[in-house]
């Protein structure tokens, strides 16, 4: 397989890794659209949102339980901060491989200004 994120789980790849457990890997984006910008990734490969099983159910939440604990740790909690999945070319993802962005520390606007095209 010849996934980015895999490699970078390996370690084959460097990142700039914040957090991680036996089933969540979170690192800096390193193309950051806000002042803190970590990926939340699974350790197990699944393409997309699309792709998921019935069983993936529990792993989900855990993505985003781990995304409330990085927001904490990072002091971002408490102003807010974006939790974003990208799904697909039309959604933006551009990596195959599930990933939930965590952007904060700063004001965050929506970012799709036409749905009529």
């Amino acid at each position: 397989m010849d996934c980015l994120f895999c490699k970078i789980i390996k370690g084959e790849i460097p990142a700039e890794i914040i957090w991680q457990n036996n089933e969540i890997f979170a690192f800096k984006d390193i193309h950051p659209l806000a002042p803190i910008h970590i990926l939340i990734i699974p350790k197990k490969h699944i393409s997309s949102i699309v792709e998921l099983q019935d069983s993936d159910e529990k792993l989900m939440g855990k993505m985003i339980m781990a995304a409330k604990m990085l927001a904490e740790k990072q002091g971002i909690a408490k102003n807010g901060y974006k939790l974003l999945f990208r799904v697909g070319s039309h959604g933006g993802q551009e990596i195959p491989h599930i990933h939930l962005h965590l952007l904060g520390g700063a004001r965050l606007f929506e970012d799709i200004h036409s749905i009529n095209n």
